[in-house]
């Protein structure tokens, strides 16, 4: 039988890549999105999702399995971006951020567990960030919600194996997608301490993700992991520096890799 696949925010960037590629391949897709009604070019089946809502969490989930019986696959790709000086981001922001990139995840697999146990099988997929390694200028709060994501995946790896449920993340580097527009920006705020280094950052950020990799690539990882029968506990997706970069932060003494970072982004 086809492998049921559900993948949270679905309708643009890495989630639409990601479930095209993989009806292609065969599988059958629902991706969601908080309003599928406004989105016209969706080549996959969408259901209305909100991950910071519970109760659409639950229906959406429990739409699939009645639709189709099952859920082989979950792919959790909904986040948002967050950039700004941590002593200037509103603190509801970051509240905000977290709550569709790490309690947002977790409620969703929440939902899906008690099929995939009922099933004795099931994957998850969570998609992180390779930000998500390191403390990053101006990305405090994105780093440490998907780093806190790559933690829980290890904690419910262990948890679910008993249940024949195999968990995963991906990391990804910059991938040309539209993450930018719906980033929330902290506002470069004239006469600030931090108005021309945070914006100088803003600008080299924006153009990272501008001539980011094709999510494709994405699309194919996660392709491969699905065939995979004991998938790793982390993969990193991305341009070679950046996922060097990891290496370098496990190598490297913690002020020499501080410098570094703080070269690069000339502060």
């Amino acid at each position: 039988m086809s492998k049921v696949v559900v993948i949270t925010g679905g309708s643009s960037g890495i989630g639409k890549a990601i479930g095209e590629y993989l009806q292609d391949k065969g599988c059958i897709v629902y991706g969601t999105s908080r309003t599928p009604e406004n989105v016209l070019d969706s080549k996959i089946k969408l259901v209305a999702l909100d991950v910071r809502n519970v109760a659409s969490i639950q229906t959406a989930i429990a739409t699939v399995i009645q639709e189709v019986g099952k859920i082989d696959v979950l792919i959790n790709n909904a986040g948002v971006g967050i950039t700004g000086p941590i002593e200037e981001i509103p603190t509801q922001e970051m509240r905000n951020n977290f709550e569709t990139n790490f309690f947002g995840p977790i409620e969703v697999m929440k939902a899906v567990l008690p099929q995939m146990r009922k099933q004795q099988s099931g994957l998850i997929i969570n998609i992180t960030s390779i930000a998500g390694y390191m403390g990053l200028p101006y990305r405090g709060i994105y780093s440490a919600s998907k780093g806190a994501l790559e933690l829980v995946t290890e904690t419910l790896r262990m948890e679910t194996k008993q249940f024949g449920i195999e968990i995963t993340n991906i990391a990804p580097g910059d991938f040309a997608t539209n993450i930018a527009s719906g980033r929330y920006h902290a506002p470069v705020i004239s006469g600030s301490a931090y108005e021309k280094v945070y914006g100088n950052t803003l600008n080299e950020m924006n153009s990272h993700v501008d001539s980011g990799s094709n999510p494709i690539a994405m699309a194919e990882a996660v392709y491969r992991i699905m065939n995979t029968s004991k998938p790793k506990i982390h993969y990193k997706v991305g341009a070679f520096m950046q996922k060097f970069s990891i290496v370098l932060k496990r190598a490297l003494p913690d002020k020499m890799y501080e410098r570094m970072l703080m070269n690069h982004y000339k502060l």
